[in-house]
């Protein structure tokens, strides 16, 4: 399967990418290493994914698992190839000889065991930037094996997540999804570096310490507090009212009335002149103070009305609120159909069992753009996700490989299947 292109007409008339030029060579699987080259992808690098010649497993997970590859792999090229083998060795250093970036996410001392760590890498050419995707940073954890969830357990997030006693991961792949942009940052920074310098380095990223990150604001508040942060479900928040309500026939909605201004507009919309006269809820401190029997009243008041009333009233008055949204539900939101949010692709068929030479069409479906836009445009998807070796074939000729030598590498199996 050819990569397929996205609106290649407007394309042509848009000035290029900010890092269009730059090229980066990717050893990376699952979430975390994927994530970074997408962000690079997406912003206009040339991003070569380094496969296995039987594929990179994420194409085949099933479960929570299935949507890795359909997200994190758009705008890449893919080679598969045996780096068990001298020859695939030789392959990916002639590629990296012409790399911007080179980007990895494997387990400590997998590089260096192939010839392709940072170290080796650099003495060949100084101006390298090699991004690494890790468990921890350099320390005293950097042998430990981490996932997204060892680290949100022992990083505190998961117990602030959970109710008491009953730690429970986020409900996305948070620290590998932020873990990949920080590299995508860090990578960005070693550019601009460079440009001053002349010289790359190494980028660090680790799963830990991007989960310290994220619970750093709960550490500053026990800081300047005294006081432990408590796990989400029972915090005391900071507003009176900031919670999910059921409503009428068991709809659920979250509304909150964050300031007094809000206080007021809140019981105006729906007619709460009783509330809105108590002196014990003058100010939002005293709102906060009286949540224990101020909730139960709200809750009861609530219940009687529809979701979908109460949201226009909010809406009117521009108070927050929130449907409560399954993922799946996100593919028909209007504002993101409205503003270019979602992209199409279209999905390599059954993974890497289609291969490159079946030329195999997928699933149809939309993904999200990254969530930011650049002169008023949204960096898109140019093309999908790739089958096994889409562009392979090219990407060996500009390296001086015949269709030949290719076809005999093909069945040495130094590399997989290519097109």
């Amino acid at each position: 399967m050819n990569p397929q292109p996205h609106a290649a007409a407007a394309q042509a008339a848009e000035p290029p990418l900010p890092l269009a030029g730059i090229r980066v060579v990717e050893f990376t699987h699952m979430v975390m290493g994927p994530t970074c080259g997408m962000m690079l992808a997406d912003l206009g690098a040339e991003v070569i994914k380094i496969e296995p010649v039987q594929g990179d497993n994420t194409r085949r997970l099933k479960g929570s698992g299935a949507g890795f590859f359909a997200m994190f792999n758009r705008n890449k090229k893919s080679l598969p190839v045996n780096l068990q083998d001298p020859r695939g060795i030789e392959l990916v250093l002639k590629l990296i000889a012409s790399a911007d970036i080179v980007s990895e996410n494997f387990k400590a001392g997998t590089m260096a065991r192939l010839g392709l760590d940072y170290a080796t890498l650099s003495k060949l050419n100084e101006r390298l930037i090699y991004v690494s995707h890790k468990g921890f940073l350099p320390g005293p954890y950097q042998h430990r094996t981490a996932l997204d969830e060892v680290v949100q357990m022992m990083g505190g997030l998961a117990y602030m997540t959970g109710p008491e006693g009953r730690p429970l991961r986020a409900g996305a792949a948070v620290n590998d999804i932020m873990g990949g942009m920080f590299g995508a940052m860090g990578a960005m920074a070693a550019l601009l570096e460079r440009a001053r310098t002349g010289r790359g380095q190494e980028v660090q990223s680790a799963l830990f310490e991007n989960n310290v990150f994220l619970v750093g604001h709960h550490m500053m508040q026990y800081a300047v507090t005294g006081k432990p942060a408590a796990p989400m479900p029972s915090r005391i928040s900071a507003w009176a009212v900031y919670d999910v309500f059921t409503v009428k026939d068991g709809e659920q909605i979250f509304l909150a009335v964050v300031s007094d201004t809000q206080w007021k507009l809140f019981c105006d919309a729906f007619g709460f002149a009783d509330l809105a006269a108590d002196a014990r809820l003058a100010g939002n401190n005293d709102r906060v103070e009286a949540r224990a029997w101020l909730m139960p009243m709200l809750r009861e008041r609530m219940a009687q009305l529809p979701a979908a009333g109460i949201a226009a009233r909010f809406e009117a008055q521009g108070l927050p609120y929130a449907p409560i949204a399954k993922p799946q539900d996100l593919f028909d939101d209007p504002h993101l159909a409205a503003t270019g949010g979602l992209a199409d692709i279209t999905l390599p068929q059954d993974g890497a069992d289609s291969g490159a030479a079946t030329g195999g069409q997928g699933v149809h479906a939309k993904v999200p753009l990254l969530p930011i836009t650049l002169g008023g445009r949204r960096p898109g998807v140019r093309t999908d996700p790739p089958a096994l070796g889409a562009q392979g074939a090219q990407l060996l000729e500009t390296l001086g490989l015949s269709a030949t030598q290719i076809a005999a590498l093909t069945e040495a199996g130094v590399v997989g299947p290519v097109n």
